[in-house]
């Protein structure tokens, strides 16, 4: 699968140009080194693949390479979270 990176956004599109799925995270107010991801998305044609999981990864490595810490509003990307830090 190839990420495409535009700013705070990381995202798929398919053969037509449509967007297949995306993350979205922006910087915390009143911080200098926390993002919150607030956003993801997956197209139902790519349902139960492990998409969502990617995008979460791959943000997380994006942020982290900025020298930031991750936290989520996104109730998939907060689960995730989660998951990963027990």
């Amino acid at each position: 699968m190839v990420f495409k990176k535009v700013n705070n956004r990381i995202f798929t599109v398919n053969e037509d140009g449509r967007i297949t799925s995306e993350i979205d995270f922006e910087k915390k107010a009143g911080t200098d080194d926390t993002y919150v991801i607030f956003r993801t998305f997956v197209d139902n044609s790519l349902r139960g693949q492990g998409v969502a999981g990617l995008l979460v990864e791959e943000a997380i490595r994006e942020i982290q390479g900025r020298g930031g810490k991750v936290e989520a509003t996104c109730s998939y990307a907060k689960e995730y979270l989660n998951r990963k830090s027990t």
